[in-house]
């Protein structure tokens, strides 16, 4: 199906960004104290390492952009789902401070992360003290809907913690079947998409189904976002993600596609490559992936991806939206996923 965007993708971004900057910046200057605040505003883009402003800011902001949006979908103005913006951005940011520590990334959006600057348990504070300020506002917010929306924010939280630890017990098994893989990338990547859809509608006080209709939309494209991420991890052009071919491998990953082809059949050269301890030379790197794609790990993740895009069009339809703001979730939904639905 393809539908006519009544606003741009960048009017949609752009919207959400003049709305969110104050009401983020009041809350993280009025929610956190002076040491956790000077590490968010660093993480958050705002200013330097010595709390110097720097005039600009990190990050797409789509989440956000659902939230304000969906307020819309509810019948409410974008205004209306401020702070339920502002809750899901702290709390996407409280994961990214995490992620770098664990992943022992040094680097984020072209400078140095919070915790190769501030230290480790800095870092992890204030990612503590992000969730904790999320939960205030949005729990402090003045409309109907305040008390659901932050069980809902909460729930989802916990899911994505709880597909984050999956994700890291997975790297020493294995084992790992093909329908927990799947349950683990639904928890870490589409628990928050989903809730950043329906957040803004739930606070407004929506009613139920369109507030499930449209974390399910979330949801999918979540799922279908991660299956294309994980392909484009093994195979994808170096142009384009900015990773060699193959990447995902050298690490040995259990990624969706990776796990789909060791629970194939006749998967045993594969399996003694990839689950060995030594490292993987270049040539084996190729060959896994050459395994990975004969065993179907590749297709199977190419129409997964597309079964779950045409689940998040379903959901979307069953919604009742009006015109604009579906168009408008359905654009946004095509901008995560790199393609157009």
């Amino acid at each position: 199906m393809t539908t006519t965007p009544i606003r741009t993708l960048s009017a949609s971004l752009d919207t959400g960004r003049s709305l969110l900057e104050p009401a983020l910046r009041d809350t993280v200057g009025s929610r956190l104290n002076p040491e956790m605040r000077r590490i968010a505003q660093y993480h958050l883009g705002w200013a330097d390492a010595d709390g110097r402003p720097t005039g600009s800011w990190g990050g797409k902001l789509v989440r956000p952009t659902l939230s304000l949006l969906s307020a819309r979908a509810a019948g409410g103005i974008a205004a209306d789902g401020i702070a339920a913006a502002v809750a899901i951005e702290l709390v996407h940011n409280f994961s990214l401070l995490h992620d770098d520590i664990m992943d022992g990334d040094a680097t984020r959006r072209g400078r140095a992360t919070a915790w190769t600057v501030f230290g480790v348990p800095h870092a992890i504070l204030a990612g503590d003290a992000m969730v904790t300020a999320a939960t205030s506002a949005l729990l402090d917010a003045p409309h109907p809907g305040a008390r659901a929306a932050t069980a809902s924010l909460m729930t989802a939280t916990q899911r994505m913690i709880s597909g984050q630890a999956s994700d890291v017990a997975f790297e020493r098994r294995e084992d790992v079947p093909l329908a927990e893989c799947v349950r683990m990338a639904g928890d870490k990547t589409g628990a928050l998409l989903g809730c950043a859809c329906s957040l803004g509608a739930e606070l407004v006080g929506a009613e139920p189904v369109l507030v499930d209709r449209l974390a399910a939309f979330g949801e999918h494209i979540g799922l279908a976002f991660q299956l294309i991420d994980d392909l484009l991890g093994i195979w994808g052009d170096p142009e384009r993600t900015g990773k060699q071919v193959g990447a995902d491998l050298r690490v040995r990953k259990k990624s969706l596609p990776v796990v789909a082809a060791l629970n194939a059949d006749r998967t045993e050269e594969l399996r003694a490559l990839y689950l060995r301890a030594e490292p993987l030379t270049e040539a084996e790197v190729h060959r896994v992936a050459d395994l990975v794609e004969r065993a179907g790990g590749r297709d199977w993740a190419r129409q997964e991806a597309d079964r779950q895009l045409a689940a998040a069009e379903r959901c979307l339809a069953e919604a009742g939206l009006a015109d604009a703001p579906h168009a408008e979730f359905l654009e946004i939904g095509g901008f995560i996923v790199g393609r157009r639905f």
